[in-house]
């Protein structure tokens, strides 16, 4: 809708010239929802029927999300490093994990960069609150999992919240 809105601007000119102002958008899936509302110009009932399924799937705004990464020499060290960190979060009984769900690890998207293999884990919640406790509480025992062997081969680890992309 805003790059229709920019060719809009220029209808002025456009008309002068004898034209209309148009935009095309090559689609294998013409009859989707979101080409519907450009066309007939709807953003509000588009995003409340967006948002309506997200709070169907409890998926953000209405749940909470971490990815923890991890960068190794191998993708075997750095699921390593996220199992052994859930297994950690286990054994420690860390305030509010019956409130969070780990998901197991996975190769990220694009696995390799810089001769480094990366992998992640999505941690979801319905409560910020106690998304932020279990990330505080976890912290230490993210470290403590690193300085142990085999994870000392670890590049190195992080935590995004909310994260944009998974």
């Amino acid at each position: 809708m805003q790059a229709a809105g920019r060719a809009g601007r220029d209808a002025s000119y456009i008309s002068a010239q004898g034209s209309h102002p148009e935009m095309w958008i090559q689609s294998l899936e013409p009859q989707h929802m979101v080409y519907q509302a450009l066309r007939q110009h709807d953003y509000p009932s588009f995003a409340q029927q967006q948002l309506r399924e997200r709070q169907d799937a409890a998926m953000p705004p209405f749940a909470f999300q971490a990815l923890v990464r991890a960068d190794a020499k191998t993708q075997d060290a750095a699921q390593a490093f996220l199992r052994a960190a859930t297994d950690a979060a286990h054994q420690g009984q860390l305030p509010h994990l019956d409130d969070v769900f780990l998901y197991p690890p996975i190769p990220m998207t694009v696995q390799r960069v810089a001769n480094v293999e990366r992998a992640q884990m999505l941690l979801e919640a319905t409560d910020r609150r106690a998304l932020q406790r279990f990330l505080h509480a976890w912290q230490p025992w993210l470290h403590w999992v690193r300085g142990q062997p085999p994870h000392k081969s670890i590049v190195r680890w992080l935590v995004d919240v909310d994260p944009l992309a998974l």
